[in-house]
């Protein structure tokens, strides 16, 4: 693990204007198609203003989730009709961030929650911390809610929904802290309820 990555960190100074600090979260990124984190548009978008906001050196950081299997593969049966195929992803350009939280999920307070980080070097892209439960210590039900991105299962979306909220918002914390909260859509909503109960306000 990459020290630098433990805190706030970018491979350059801010650019004048981009100095305060912003953590963006989204549910998808489409930075890569080796980095199978996205299903759609939302991915794309996402993706899009964590490449510029290197390429304009802006003090911006991503938050996001690491899918086991992503949205899903497309597969062709004997007939020739289409069907969806989840595989698991392994991605060795991931480092550990270091960090983990904890947060409530399914009755349990204690289930941990590791950020990986996907370094700037990688596809020349602001830091980008990917949020999993799929850790050893968690239960099987809690480890499954990271298996696929918008899971038809209300309970589950609703769980990813805390993960990338509230331990996306207690990593920023961990981190340094951020001047602007950016939450994609509404998938990280309850990181606004945490910020508020910490005191963070609402521009």
């Amino acid at each position: 693990m990459n020290s630098k990555y433990h805190r706030w960190h970018h491979p350059y100074k801010p650019a004048k204007g981009f100095e305060k600090k912003v953590a963006y979260f989204s549910m998808e990124f489409g930075i890569d198609q080796a980095l199978k984190i996205y299903s759609g548009g939302l991915g794309f978008l996402a993706g899009s203003h964590m490449r510029s906001a290197f390429e304009l050196k802006q003090n911006l950081i991503g938050i996001g989730m690491l899918w086991k299997y992503g949205y899903y593969d497309q597969g062709r049966n004997k007939d020739q009709t289409l069907r969806p195929d989840y595989i698991e992803k392994h991605y060795n350009f991931l480092e550990d961030s270091g960090h983990e939280v904890e947060v409530n999920i399914f009755g349990n307070s204690a289930v941990k929650v590791r950020a990986m980080v996907l370094k700037p070097s990688v596809f020349n892209t602001v830091p980008v911390y990917l949020l999993t439960t799929d850790v050893d210590g968690n239960d099987d039900l809690s480890r499954s809610i990271m298996n696929n991105l918008y899971d038809s299962n209300e309970l589950t979306r609703i769980c990813q929904s805390v993960v990338l909220g509230i331990a996306g918002a207690k990593l920023v914390e961990a981190l340094g802290g951020a001047d602007k909260y950016h939450l994609n859509e509404g998938h990280a909503l309850p990181a606004f309820y945490y910020l508020r109960n910490q005191g963070i306000g609402r521009e």
